[in-house]
């Protein structure tokens, strides 16, 4: 669910929208001096093959990488995305001046136990790999939001 807030998918759907093959990659480490040569490898192999086989129309991928050495991840798994979230808490803080500020934080909340999820893909030390549209019309809703309005 994050993808909606995800910068980094918010150009590679841009890309997509244009017709351009997009690929949204991220890397489970957020230290300023992250390592992000495993990465590297399966981003290269993964872009190499897109490039040369394309993906299906209106079709752009999220892909997110543990946070190992390369000798650890054990491949690239497809996958769909996980029912999860952030769950927003705000610490209260002062600032140099003494003035108050709130400081956003949370912790992540997987409601999801499914082995063909994201977060159990990345859990076990694979590549997830997650097909995404742009498109987020909720089409099973159609016929019953007709009837609603009828």
């Amino acid at each position: 669910i994050n993808v909606i807030y995800s910068g980094t998918m918010s150009a590679a759907v841009e890309a997509s929208i244009e017709g351009i093959p997009a690929i949204g990659f991220s890397l489970l480490d957020y230290a300023f001096e992250a390592d992000f040569s495993a990465a590297k490898h399966y981003a290269r192999e993964l872009a190499i093959k897109v490039l040369a086989q394309g993906l299906p129309e209106k079709t752009l991928l999220n892909v997110n990488f543990p946070k190992l050495p390369l000798a650890e991840i054990k491949g690239m798994r497809v996958c769909r995305q996980a029912k999860a979230k952030w769950v927003e808490e705000f610490e209260e803080r002062l600032d140099p001046r003494g003035k108050k500020y709130y400081w956003m934080t949370g912790r992540f909340q997987n409601e999801d136990a499914g082995i063909d999820t994201d977060e159990w893909a990345l859990a076990n030390n694979f590549v997830s790999v997650v097909p995404v549209q742009f498109d987020l019309t909720a089409h099973h809703a159609m016929s019953h939001i007709n009837q609603l309005l009828a």
